[in-house]
């Protein structure tokens, strides 16, 4: 055996590791932010958020993409396996849903110690409108076999993560592939023009409620299951431990969460904001995966008091997030914003985050420092 074939994947991806006390962003995560990207927080301002604003989130490479030569399979425990290409999925009915969706990451950057990886800080979401075929039509004309259990989805993007090499893949269970609220769709547009290449053209999943790593993207093979799914981003990645031996809980629906469009206007460097004193006005979204949203309170002293912002009344769109607004009376000094949402199920936001070894589901409050001139 020579040097070339000794070499195994671990030259090329290593553990999963926690930032030392201190240790700096280092060029790994540079180059990951760098790839992906996240949401500029003043473009909160748009109900729907622009594509190239929307954030990206990809693992391997963004795969080449021919929508004449793509085929979606539809396979395993089925009666019926499909294989369709765009033209003939794009002949069932379609609908289109605007969905909030948010990177389970997102926040990841501001925990305390760091798990290495794509450093988030509080701008990993986008609400966009998709317009697909939804996905228990698909599995209805398939037919589904009695023992059919779980629906695995497979993108065409491929890698190695952690040492092992991958296509990127993640499963449902039938309830929620066939669930008709929220319905899961194969979308194929978003916001009313082809998808983009970093948001899965020529199709993808899109899962309403649930982070994103559930929406798989450039998506190639459905295939229904007895057993469930245990890949890598299904059982080892985007799973809540508090600890390494902890078994974990496999990361589902979105965690209540608000955020407001910053006031005023940034320092260039450490992005705190300035303001003149008097009233100022405050509006950002709110959403939860879980419940809708029920309320949205202001702070203006870093969390110590708290009053309620006016919320946006409940639209049609159910799964996507709701405007609030509110008038904040500046007066000179230093301060922290902070906002927070409850929905109706009760989740609300934490003050400080909840330290997992993944940084997964980090909706700990905004805080946004201010100064405010004397004038």
């Amino acid at each position: 055996m020579d040097a070339r074939t000794a070499i195994g994947l671990g030259a090329a991806s290593g553990p999963a590791r926690i930032a030392g006390p201190g240790e700096a962003f280092g060029p790994d995560e540079a180059a990951l932010a760098g790839r992906n990207h996240g949401l500029p927080l003043e473009a909160l301002r748009y109900d729907i958020t622009p594509p190239g604003l929307h954030y990206v989130l990809t693992h391997y490479d963004i795969p080449p993409g021919d929508s004449h030569a793509w085929r979606l399979t539809v396979g395993g425990l089925v009666e019926e396996p499909l294989s369709l290409d765009v033209a003939a999925l794009r002949s069932f009915p379609t609908v289109t849903h605007r969905v909030t969706m948010e990177c389970a990451g997102n926040g990841r950057g501001l925990l305390d110690p760091r798990p290495v990886s794509q450093p988030w800080l509080d701008g990993g979401v986008g609400t966009a409108d998709w317009t697909g075929v939804p996905l228990h039509i698909l599995l209805a004309v398939a037919g589904l076999r009695p023992a059919a259990a779980e629906v695995v989805f497979t993108g065409a993007d491929h890698g190695v993560e952690r040492g092992v090499e991958q296509d990127y893949q993640r499963s449902l269970p039938i309830a929620a592939a066939m669930a008709g609220d929220p319905e899961v769709l194969v979308a194929y547009a978003m916001n009313g023009s082809p998808l983009p290449p970093q948001h899965g053209y020529p199709l993808r999943l899109i899962v309403p409620g649930w982070y994103g790593m559930a929406s798989v993207k450039w998506l190639r093979a459905i295939e229904v299951s007895a057993v469930p799914f245990e890949g890598y981003h299904q059982t080892s990645s985007y799973v809540f431990r508090r600890s390494e031996d902890d078994p974990g809980t496999p990361l589902t629906r979105i965690r209540a969460r608000a955020l407001m469009v910053p006031p005023g206007f940034p320092d260039f460097m450490s992005r705190t904001r300035v303001v003149r004193s008097g009233p100022v006005f405050l509006t950002g979204r709110a959403w939860s995966g879980h419940a809708p949203v029920a309320s949205v309170e202001i702070s203006s002293d870093d969390g110590r008091t708290w009053h309620e912002a006016d919320l946006d009344a409940p639209g049609r769109h159910h799964w996507a997030w709701r405007s609030w607004r509110t008038v904040w009376t500046a007066a000179p000094g230093l301060h922290t914003l902070s906002v927070r949402a409850t929905d109706t199920h009760g989740n609300t936001q934490p003050l400080r985050p909840e330290w997992n070894t993944g940084g997964y589901g980090n909706n700990a409050v905004q805080r946004v420092p201010v100064v405010c001139l004397d004038e």
